[in-house]
């Protein structure tokens, strides 16, 4: 790190004296009065110098790095500092000045290509070949298909400032049709809403298993070694490959960040059968990320409390259930002494009422072929499939989700592995989320 600075508390932190809840997933810190006194400087924007407490926070997803203006860090990363490099199959609708641009076997040529492959070998191996040819401590790579606004670079690099950092994306959000496309406004306007690489307004470290734990490398910017010493992308994922080099970064101890100041477009799919193809596309790497990083794929985590409710509610026993969920909410309370009971009530009445929107988009988006078999004999899982359906509030994200899934299942089908299905289990606060954590002297 470079001297103090400034720092943003996440959406989800609340603070209880000397206990601290936020990040994701959720933690909570005891810490001493000095820690809770850089927490309350954290709070009131002031810079604090690099410390084991703020590390810890970082990690966790309980604060984030504020975005300074390029004029505030002086002798700093700027634009000259990166190469883009553009990889395309046909075309390329945006290609910046300068930029390393690979045809990535196009028919016919595309003018204008650094490097040209003679077959089609899929993005990763085209930003590859891109990548060799860098020669700037930091290489962004951005599809072909991406319009890239103005001042988009410079906060992302400001997270270069911390050597630990790696990589860094911004918020890709749908671009509008152009006029006259096929895509209706009913359609558009789902889009523009709901894009697939849209990782919504909120900054956040990358890592499996938590809130943002991934992100698209339509853009995306690295640091040039980083991505070098981790072999650079998975030739051999047509689909998944920005998903799987994230987490081989912060398996080799690097740090990757989302920061949605910096914001680009991506134009979205002309029609209903090309979206579709992308939603089973992206679906269809779920089997083959799960061999390779086991665990970090689960369609869904949360307690076994909150599970156990609304199992019981689903098989039409809602007021064990609903005593489950009182139980559960009881015992929280006992488990947090520290922090104001009603604070703690509230905190495990939205974990039940998430995890019941965990539920619904895991059958939409995984289980719901083996709910359609038991349909035939079980009036459980029939009501399972009509409360996921309904839950969507849209019927293009019931198209959009179930798409989504036969990938997974064709996927599974290529890989001979049901991991995509398997949920992840946990009880919170468990030993690993209770933290005692001080700032280093």
């Amino acid at each position: 790190m470079t001297g103090p600075r400034r720092y943003r508390l996440d959406a989800t932190v609340q603070r209880f004296g000397t206990v601290v809840i936020g990040g994701s997933p959720l933690k909570l810190f005891r810490l001493t009065e000095a820690g809770a006194a850089l927490v309350e400087q954290i709070a009131a924007g002031a810079a604090v110098p690099d410390s084991a407490l703020v590390t810890t926070l970082l990690a966790a997803g309980a604060v984030h790095p504020v975005v300074e203006p390029a004029a505030a860090r002086p002798g700093r990363a700027t634009a000259t500092d990166v190469t883009i490099v553009v990889p395309t199959f046909g075309p390329p609708g945006h290609v910046p000045a300068g930029a390393i641009l690979v045809d990535d076997g196009s028919t016919p040529p595309v003018p204008g290509a650094r490097v040209r492959f003679d077959r089609n070998r899929g993005p990763a191996a085209a930003r590859n070949a891109g990548l060799a040819d860098v020669d700037t401590d930091f290489v962004a790579f951005v599809d072909a298909d991406v319009e890239l606004a103005d001042g988009w670079l410079d906060p992302l690099l400001a997270h270069f400032d911390d050597e630990r950092v790696a990589l860094v994306a911004p918020r890709v959000r749908a671009a509008p049709p152009p006029s006259g496309s096929p895509a209706g406004p009913w359609f558009a306007g789902y889009e523009l809403a709901n894009g697939p690489l849209d990782l919504g307004p909120e900054p956040a470290r990358v890592l499996a298993g938590t809130r943002v734990s991934y992100v698209p490398a339509a853009t995306i910017v690295c640091r040039t070694a980083a991505v070098r010493s981790v072999g650079g992308f998975d030739e051999t994922l047509r689909f998944g490959e920005d998903v799987d080099l994230v987490w081989r970064l912060a398996a080799a101890g690097w740090v990757c960040r989302y920061e949605p100041a910096g914001e680009v477009r991506h134009a979205m799919r002309a029609d209903l059968a090309a979206w579709v193809r992308q939603r089973i596309g992206y679906g269809s790497s779920a089997a083959a990320l799960a061999r390779r990083h086991p665990g970090a794929l689960a369609p869904l985590r949360m307690s076994g409390w909150s599970l156990g409710a609304w199992t019981l509610g689903a098989l039409g026993r809602p007021l064990l259930g609903t005593a489950v969920g009182v139980g559960s909410a009881a015992a929280l309370v006992r488990k947090l002494p520290d922090v104001p009971p009603r604070a703690a009530l509230r905190l495990a009445g939205l974990g039940n009422l998430r995890a019941g929107e965990g539920i619904a988009a895991a059958i939409r988006r995984a289980w719901w072929p083996l709910l359609a078999v038991a349909a035939w004999r079980s009036r459980a899982a029939r009501r399972l499939l009509l409360a996921a359906a309904v839950s969507a509030r849209h019927p293009l994200r019931v198209a959009d989700d179930v798409a989504y899934s036969v990938g997974v299942w064709r996927g599974m089908w290529a890989e001979r592995t049901i991991a995509p299905l398997v949920p992840e289990i946990t009880s919170w606060p468990g030993r690993s989320a209770v933290t005692v954590a001080a700032p280093r002297s």
